[in-house]
């Protein structure tokens, strides 16, 4: 057996045991990843070591959406006006 298609086997089993679907599970999976990373880099922002655009472009998100986990999580941050 591929990697994978433990993965998968690993899914399915976990959807017929929980009322959820495949997707459903996936999608789960997916954010669970996505606040770690953002949280990692996080820390490493606080600390001054990366840069918004940098981190933007490692998470493929917007500045916008960037600024708005900032807001969300009550870091400070410089406002730009526009």
């Amino acid at each position: 057996m591929s990697n994978l298609s433990k993965i998968k086997s690993e899914i399915e089993k976990y959807a017929i045991e929980s009322n959820l679907n495949e997707l459903q599970i996936v999608e789960k999976i997916e954010s669970h990843f996505f606040n770690k990373k953002v949280n990692e880099n996080l820390k490493l922002y606080k600390k001054g070591k990366k840069k918004v655009s940098e981190i933007t472009k490692s998470l493929k998100i917007s500045p916008r959406k960037f600024y708005a986990i900032l807001e969300k999580k009550n870091i400070q941050h410089k406002k730009y006006n526009k």
